[in-house]
């Protein structure tokens, strides 16, 4: 008999008597797969792969009962198509970005491709189910943090007063990244509140980068800056943030690292000493 051949079986589909009725049984087929399946999808969410109807049937319970969306679910191995799907994700969403793979295995192709699609697999359905539901709150708390972050970030640099390999028009010299991170076009203060200028570059082992984080030793360049005259003498430079980037900040302190959220206290109380009150009512 080769009716498994034309209308590949798969397990978990319903059995059913075959009596040359090819074509009625590959719509029951169809129909009860799509009502199995659709019945649990979201217009947007995760993508799902399992091994069989039956366990795909269960784990799209799972996560629903785990408040974890599924957009587009099947039967079989992680392919290219979900790779691509996931990606369209991306674009969206991040969090959804994701496909669980339950007892299923990768195509060949897939590793290469993946890029920033985030693959979780597991022969244990609540392991995986655990997996992702951390994974998504990481990855929620990450995307908080970008978008707080968005305007400017928390720095505190100590000042490598030995090396100055300049001293104006622009600036440059040495520092250390203390804790946080340090991004170009960053707005500067010293310890006692005054205004130092923007972060115009940065410089690491001889090459420019972006960004520099806790714990690297660092060069910048900053323009309107006399070090003799501004900063000779001074242990420390902070980020200058706003009082509203501020209260934004706190609102948001289970985003910060324990290293940024001491930066923010120590500035807020730099920032009282211009300002008696600062940050305190809004």
């Amino acid at each position: 008999m080769q009716l498994s051949e034309k209308i590949e079986i798969l397990p978990g589909m319903p059995f059913v008597f075959y009596d040359g009725n090819l074509e009625k049984i590959k719509e029951i087929f169809k129909k009860e797969i799509s009502e199995s399946v659709n019945s649990e999808l979201s217009k947007r969410g995760i993508i799902v792969k399992a091994d069989s109807l039956g366990s795909l049937e269960a784990l799209l319970v799972l996560l629903k009962q785990a408040g974890i969306p599924v957009l587009k679910a099947g039967i079989g191995n992680i392919n290219k198509n979900d790779i691509v799907s996931a990606k369209a994700n991306f674009k969206i969403n991040e969090i959804d970005a994701i496909i669980a793979g339950f007892n299923v295995s990768l195509d060949s192709e897939v590793e290469e491709m993946k890029g920033s699609v985030k693959i979780l697999m597991d022969e244990v359905v609540y392991k995986l189910i655990e997996n992702l539901s951390r994974f998504r709150e990481e990855k929620r708390k990450e995307i908080e943090k970008k978008r707080l972050m968005g305007l400017t970030t928390l720095c505190k640099l100590r000042i490598l007063g030995q090396y100055v390999f300049r001293n104006t028009k622009p600036a440059i010299f040495g520092i250390k990244i203390e804790g946080g991170k340090l991004i170009s076009n960053l707005a500067l203060i010293d310890d006692s509140g005054e205004k130092v200028g923007r972060v115009k570059n940065i410089q690491s082992e001889n090459k420019s980068v972006s960004e520099s984080s806790e714990g690297m030793e660092v060069a910048i360049s900053i323009p309107g800056l006399n070090f003799e005259r501004g900063l000779k003498g001074r242990e420390f430079l902070y980020s200058d943030i706003s009082e509203n980037q501020f209260k934004n900040f706190k609102k948001n302190k289970d985003l910060l690292s324990s290293s940024e959220m001491r930066i923010l206290q120590e500035i807020a109380e730099i920032k009282k000493q211009k300002k008696s009150g600062w940050g305190q009512n809004l």
